[in-house]
């Protein structure tokens, strides 16, 4: 594995950063770096909070074992050629390479909604940090029944506190952000799989036998249906499937790591996300699920909030297993996934003002944040909330997609908007709008699985996209008649 970690040297408009052009070859990074940040940003924070979101859905352990096998594979290939071809060629940010396609006007749209919603999934994260920061000085986490509802006052002030150390690791830009990440991933890791063993001990579960049956998850499963009164339903296969693969649908099938493969020396950066994967949203999120199983089975009163239904506490759930070295993971796990969330917020707020630093953008991404992560619901209401953020922003990766490996076949001037010089490319704003709005329809009125809508959003606006630009660009904007522009 090469693990060269040069620092990036200050390019032309006097960062390190390259918001606005190329990465020089003089500032990639080895391959080391990416699979430190994806272990770190992957199996982190959420990991405490999905797992035994999952047992709370009713998924069964084998369903829950073999969906996230599949799911995890279809993630870690998206990432590969989906990706990482188009980061290398291109070697700019989501944000400037949509500028040059979009138009300014309208990649400032997309840049304010991308921001928001990367900031309520890092506050989330705030969140769970808090959680176990308040166990030792037993500051409780109460999730309030409105969306929006604080917790109470001293849990308030812990956000406030872990949500501004956050943010200033963040504002340090990717090299910070991924020797942090380095730096935490293995030791994290570890604690995951202690916790996972030590709940299969603590519940008596043995051998493969007793695992494979899966009697104790099934109990804990009925336990929190009687307690939630959610009656018998039960989050099956597919959803598991299709959740795993596009949780992080933004980032892949919605390019937003096209902002940091951008950086990538090797295409084998492009497998990173496989240790992010396997040892974090597989072996993570099913170590956290046993967590509260293991909690429910042993001390049951623990796993109840103060309305009488279960509620995943995650720093309760691994001081329960481990004690002090359980805590310190979820605070620094909490990190870890909130660092290159707020990180990618800045980049798409200074797409918004880009006379603006990065690092004044990022911590206005980490202020937004704390404030998100001060409503404890907002964490509880992940498994819908990653579909929902994909089906909004992984459209634009369709753009991208066909921009890059289609437009030129068909005619067409790729980056339409740098070469014609309009605000707003009409094609693009139809193709994501669109289909965006047809499938917020179908989750927010008709109850569909937020993640099933991410794919057929993002095939619909790379077809319409397509089709539009046909109509819409006219002989003269052909890339016969225009020059190149150099990038």
């Amino acid at each position: 594995m090469d693990n060269d970690s040069a620092a990036a040297p200050e390019s032309s408009s006097g960062t390190s950063e390259y918001e606005r052009e190329r990465v020089p070859d003089s500032a990639l990074l080895g391959s080391g770096k990416f699979w430190g940040m994806y272990a770190g940003e992957h199996a982190a924070g959420t990991e405490f909070m999905i797992g035994p979101l999952f047992l709370a859905a009713g998924a069964s352990l084998q369903d829950l074992l073999l969906g996230l096998l599949l799911g995890n594979l279809l993630a870690v290939l998206t990432w590969r050629f989906l990706v990482t071809p188009i980061a290398m060629a291109k070697r700019m940010t989501l944000y400037y390479q949509l500028e040059r396609i979009a138009g300014g006007s309208l990649v400032k749209l997309y840049n304010v909604i991308n921001g928001l919603l990367f900031c309520f999934l890092a506050g989330a994260m705030v969140t769970v940090s808090a959680s176990a920061v308040g166990v030792p000085f037993g500051i409780t986490f109460d999730v309030p029944e409105a969306m929006f509802g604080l917790s109470n006052p001293a849990f308030t002030g812990l956000v406030a506190i872990v949500g501004i150390v956050i943010a200033v690791v963040a504002a340090g830009g990717y090299q910070r952000v991924a020797g942090f990440a380095n730096l935490a991933a293995p030791w994290m890791i570890s604690i995951f799989a202690a916790c996972g063993i030590v709940s299969l001990a603590q519940m008596d579960v043995t051998n493969i036998a007793a695992m494979t049956e899966g009697k104790f998850w099934d109990d804990a499963i009925a336990f929190v249906q009687a307690k939630n009164g959610t009656g018998s339903e039960a989050f099956d296969f597919w959803q598991i499937v299709v959740f795993a693969w596009l949780c992080n649908g933004a980032m892949h099938v919605g390019m937003a790591d096209l902002s940091i493969f951008r950086f990538a020396k090797h295409k084998s950066a492009g497998w990173a996300p496989s240790i992010g994967m396997f040892l974090g949203h597989y072996m993570a999120w099913i170590a956290a699920g046993l967590l509260l199983a293991a909690l429910i089975k042993i001390s049951p009163e623990l796993a109840l909030a103060s309305d009488g239904k279960v509620t995943a506490n995650p720093g309760l759930l691994a001081y329960a297993s481990l004690g002090w070295a359980g805590i310190i993971c979820v605070v620094i796990a909490g990190w870890t996934t909130a660092n290159p969330t707020i990180y990618r917020a800045g980049l798409a707020f200074q797409g918004v003002l880009p006379k603006s630093s990065r690092t004044a953008m990022t911590l206005v991404a980490g202020a937004i944040a704390t404030i998100a992560g001060a409503f404890p619901n907002l964490s509880a209401q992940l498994l819908g909330f990653v579909g929902t953020y994909g089906t909004v922003l992984g459209p634009m990766g369709a753009v991208i997609f066909v921009d890059f490996y289609l437009m030129k076949k068909f005619g067409l001037r790729d980056e339409y908007a740098a070469h014609s010089g309009t605000k707003t490319n009409l094609a693009v704003m139809i193709a994501w709008l669109l289909p965006v709005a047809v499938g917020l329809y179908l989750i927010l009125a008709q109850g569909l699985f937020a993640a099933y809508a991410v794919i057929p959003c993002w095939v619909a606006c790379g077809v319409i996209y397509l089709v539009l630009s046909k109509m819409m660009q006219k002989n003269g904007t052909s890339t016969e008649s225009i020059s190149s522009e150099g990038i």
